[in-house]
């Protein structure tokens, strides 16, 4: 049990609410969805809702059975099957590495078009480097996951925010969104994979529950507030997707054309303005400096049990993760709208491994640990593993060849 006071638990609880949601809330998170408004216009508002039921059914599980159990996902799939854990490692850091790159090009992306540092606008390096030394700095100061909580609250609330101005500022049509929400003239399942694998796929899932563990919040006593926590991180991560989608659909619903290269940025200039502009550099490196701190600590906590070298050099495996994204994106480079869409959808397939291996560990907690998980909340959970399953197959073999055509 915790020692920590109610103030602070609250504190923590919160942060990794802002972990999670601000993890969700990356340049392929902004990409995605410009990318499939443009496509379904109001009726993208049904697949959000659609990907937001999913979210909350698989971001609940995911986190209680992680929180009662003291123990981070890993080693609880290794208890269900040995070398699951291993496999669901393996595929959280590769998503993790890839994604990061994208976090740091978006974040040099963002840099660059606050201040103008490079002269090639394709190949943002000077802004990716001060991205990458920033979030670097959180991890080694002396209390890195204080540092992590407030990073990420504050960027989180001003990204929303600023959103919010946007939106506004677009004259969107609310209520054809508000109707096609429910009862939408298009879908598509690419769609769905795509927003549920980028906003609770991969490593994402599991960034607040494993911050809660290294906080020491866990056990029975902690699960209403638990799921409360994790209920609030998949809302906030919702409201920015919402404010995105309203935001694009106004500039795109007055006939204007985007920029196929940056089609977000297009959104924000367009509907604002030059300080449109400048507040999409804000937006997208806030997007991306959280992700990539996200990225980093959730993918090295998926090392840490693994070996005891990671667990006691975490720091250090931590600044050679970002290193190590940063230098790739500098010599590697890419087309980043398709590669961010495409990263969201491979998440979206690791998913229903990942969620089935926490279900099956929720069943041997009943024999280990005396918990039982609500039979409700496991029949939502398996739901969406099936769902997740039968549409990831079908966008991988019928969508993703389209996309790279």
């Amino acid at each position: 049990m915790s020692n920590k006071t109610s103030s602070s638990t609250r504190s923590v609880l919160l942060g990794a609410a802002f972990l999670m949601a601000t993890s969700a809330i990356g340049p392929g998170f902004i990409t995605q969805t410009t990318v499939f408004t443009q496509k379904l216009l109001t009726s993208f508002g049904f697949v959000i809702l659609i990907s937001v039921l999913l979210d909350i059914a698989a971001q609940m599980n995911t986190w209680r059975i992680i929180t009662v159990s003291g123990t981070r996902a890993q080693d609880l799939a290794n208890q269900v099957l040995p070398g699951a854990g291993h496999m669901l490692s393996f595929l959280v850091v590769l998503g993790g590495l890839a994604f990061n790159i994208g976090n740091i090009s978006g974040a040099g992306m963002g840099v660059d078009m606050l201040f103008q540092l490079d002269a090639d606008p394709q190949r943002p390096v000077i802004g990716a480097c001060i991205s990458a030394a920033i979030a670097l700095t959180i991890f080694w100061v002396k209390e890195a996951g204080v540092a992590m909580d407030w990073f990420t609250k504050i960027l989180g609330v001003v990204m929303i925010g600023l959103t919010l101005y946007v939106a506004i500022c677009s004259h969107p049509p609310v209520m054809d969104a508000f109707k096609h929400t429910f009862v939408p003239l298009q879908t598509d399942t690419m769609a769905i994979v795509t927003l549920v694998g980028g906003t609770v796929g991969g490593y994402i899932s599991f960034a607040g529950a494993h911050r809660l563990l290294d906080a020491g919040i866990t056990g029975p006593q902690q699960l209403p507030r638990v799921t409360r926590s994790s209920v609030r991180a998949i809302l906030m991560a919702s409201l920015m997707r919402v404010l995105l989608f309203l935001a694009a659909l106004g500039v795109i619903w007055a006939g204007n054309h985007l920029d196929s290269g940056n089609p977000a940025a297009s959104i924000f200039s367009i509907a604002a303005g030059h300080t449109g502009y400048i507040i999409f550099g804000i937006v997208f490196w806030s997007a991306a400096i959280t992700s990539v701190v996200g990225a980093a600590y959730t993918s090295v906590s998926f090392m840490r049990t693994l070996h005891p070298f990671f667990d006691k050099y975490q720091r250090m495996v931590v600044t050679v993760f970002i290193l190590f994204s940063t230098f790739s994106f500098i010599l590697i480079g890419g087309n980043p709208v398709k590669v961010l869409v495409v990263a969201g959808t491979l998440n979206g397939l690791v998913l229903p491994v990942a969620l089935a291996l926490m279900l099956l560990a929720a069943v041997r907690l009943r024999t280990t640990q005396q918990y039982r998980h609500p039979v409700w909340m496991s029949i939502a959970g398996w739901i969406v593993v099936i769902v997740m399953c039968i549409m990831s197959i079908h966008t991988f073999a019928t969508d993703l060849p389209k996309l790279w055509k």
